[in-house]
């Protein structure tokens, strides 16, 4: 079924502006929907926050982007983010396998309540996991006489990261593993392999592409979080402030250029992350070939 009429043809004689501007204008319909969507909803933002911080010079640029609040925020932001995401990028393997190979009461019911995150508004994730992992919550209060907090900390971050980033590698991985074959496992085992030999030469190549892909989608999500984030959290410079809550406070403070960029330095090394886990991916798919 066609659902766009054919392109017309160029005529030869056309310049190069022509033949660019025939192309637009004769561009079928779902090109031209998506290419609107595409420019309103990520371009033109992303290039309305160059061109704000394009006006500054590369100096003043520079002394924003690296001071010392700045730096604590990146390290806070990226590196719990990047922990936030593996520990799920773990234990989200376990939950999607659990899920997938075994059936057991109530499993429709936990198999939607992964989705909570999704649904669940930020700012009351934040409240609940607060009222739970604080120093008289029902896990934290186990802790607290060990001397260690879960919350109002950097852990506290953390573990608001990896409860929002945890459906991304659910999610993810359990659609391969419902279309995985267990003949081939079946066939491992024949030959004499253990479990983990047969988890770890058969079962995990063909999946690593998609464990991958799910904890970029988790950490990308973690970098972005500020609902939750912001309760759990003492919000304290050089301890547990992310970047987003930084920005949040330029803005309060009237600071919009500090704010744009520092959100610029949040946009180029979230890009510069995710290029380099698709070519992970992309490298452990034809590994995999």
């Amino acid at each position: 079924m066609t659902v766009s009429p054919p392109i017309q043809p160029v005529p030869p004689d056309a310049s190069r502006w022509k033949v660019f501007l025939h192309s637009v204008i004769h561009m079928p319909w779902t090109w031209r929907i998506m290419l609107g969507y595409l420019f309103f909803m990520l371009f033109l933002p992303v290039s309305a926050m160059l061109v704000k911080s394009g006006t500054l010079g590369p100096g003043e640029f520079w002394r924003i982007a690296t001071s010392p609040i700045a730096l604590s925020t990146y390290d806070v932001t990226f590196t719990t983010s990047l922990m936030a995401a593996s520990i799920d990028g773990v234990f989200g393997v376990l939950v999607a396998w659990v899920l997938v190979r075994y059936n057991f009461p109530f499993k429709r019911i936990i198999d939607a309540t992964i989705d909570l995150p999704f649904a669940l508004p930020t700012a009351v994730a934040g409240l609940t996991l607060a009222t739970v992992y604080s120093e008289t919550g029902w896990i934290g209060s186990l802790f607290a006489p060990f001397g260690i907090k879960l919350a109002f900390n950097r852990i506290g971050v953390g573990i608001a990261m990896m409860f929002i980033s945890l459906p991304f590698v659910v999610r993810t991985v359990q659609p391969v593993l419902m279309q995985m074959e267990r003949e081939i496992e079946e066939a491992a085992w024949c030959l004499g392999a253990s479990s983990w030999q047969t988890f770890w030469r058969v079962v995990l190549p063909p999946l690593f592409p998609a464990i991958l892909t799910g904890v970029a989608l988790g950490f990308s999500r973690a970098v972005g979080e500020y609902g939750s984030t912001v309760i759990i959290s003492s919000n304290t410079p050089f301890r547990d402030l992310i970047a987003p809550i930084l920005i949040f406070q330029r803005l309060e403070q009237y600071d919009y250029t500090g704010a744009t960029v520092i959100g610029m330095v949040l946009l180029i090394i979230s890009l510069l992350m995710l290029l380099v886990i698709n070519f992970i991916q992309a490298w452990g798919k034809r590994y995999d070939g």
